[in-house]
């Protein structure tokens, strides 16, 4: 399972027109799952994010977390995290989990994330989402756990 980490300064969704999901400042992750990825992988992927220091203190430098911070978390599933681009020109997209497996996985991701009291945000699972976000850095990490 993996995550893209986005430093932002405020992040939202919107499906059609309609925002569904909306943070100020804190962290967008877009979250990809592979087929042997399970709901430990889901929680250690979240508690990842949750402890990640890639926040500034007061001196500028990053060493708080969004759990320091009370910062909040905006998570879109995005299976394109597990495009294969090693031949050809098409992406390859075999190694993203199938929809149904996937959907419950990132749950628990959010899950995991708002047992640890954060504010968290999420996209809209199946649908064509509009992410607009200010990164702010840029500082953009990625987060991988295995099983």
């Amino acid at each position: 399972m993996r995550a893209l980490v986005q430093r932002v300064h405020h992040a939202r969704v919107e499906v059609a027109g309609e925002e569904v999901g909306a943070i100020g400042p804190g962290v967008l992750a877009l979250v990809g799952v592979t087929h042997d990825d399970g709901a430990s992988q889901a929680r250690s992927l979240a508690d990842k994010v949750a402890h990640l220091r890639i926040l500034d203190d007061a001196d500028g430098v990053m060493n708080l977390s969004v759990l320091d911070r009370g910062a909040d978390v905006l998570v879109v599933s995005q299976f394109t995290l597990y495009g294969d681009t090693t031949r050809g020109r098409r992406p390859s997209w075999i190694a993203a989990a199938r929809p149904e497996a996937a959907e419950p996985l990132v749950e628990e991701v959010v899950a995991t994330l708002r047992a640890h009291g954060l504010t968290v945000a999420t996209g809209r699972f199946r649908a064509d989402m509009d992410v607009h976000l200010v990164n702010d850095g840029p500082v953009t990490v990625m987060v991988e756990v295995g099983t």
